[in-house]
């Protein structure tokens, strides 16, 4: 029997070993007919601590490793939290693919100087 795959975010990452990845689904609501957006919150094994808060990633269900993680991190895209770090993809004994994430640096804002423009005093000539 092929094990499921789901697509989603992590949205924690403060458990050792451990993330929380959320899982959205669009289905229409069965009387009204509107199309609605449901989502679920799986515990995913993630062996090396690699993924952070907002990386998007691909987990695939598995055998009960602990009370509440079935599921394991098999792959993704960094974009949370980004420094330049290598990242290791978690094929778990397949070809393991490593890739290094380059920093994102923030745009810096200019500021531009207002100057107040001074009005000439007005002379009364008698």
């Amino acid at each position: 029997m092929p094990r499921r795959v789901l697509e989603g975010k992590v949205v924690s990452d403060k458990c050792d070993k451990t993330v929380t990845v959320i899982v959205e689904r669009r289905v229409r609501d069965p009387l009204y007919g509107k199309i609605v957006r449901r989502s679920a919150k799986y515990a995913a094994h993630d062996e090396g601590n690699t993924w952070k808060v907002g990386d998007e990633v691909s987990i695939e269900e598995c055998r009960p490793l602990s009370k509440s993680k079935r599921w394991r991190v098999i792959s993704g895209k960094a974009t949370g939290e980004s420094t330049a770090k290598t990242v290791d993809d978690g094929n778990h004994g397949k070809a393991s693919v490593k890739r290094v994430i380059a920093e994102k640096a923030a745009p810096k804002k200019e500021v531009k100087e207002v100057k107040a423009a001074k009005k000439p005093a007005a002379k009364k000539e008698k």
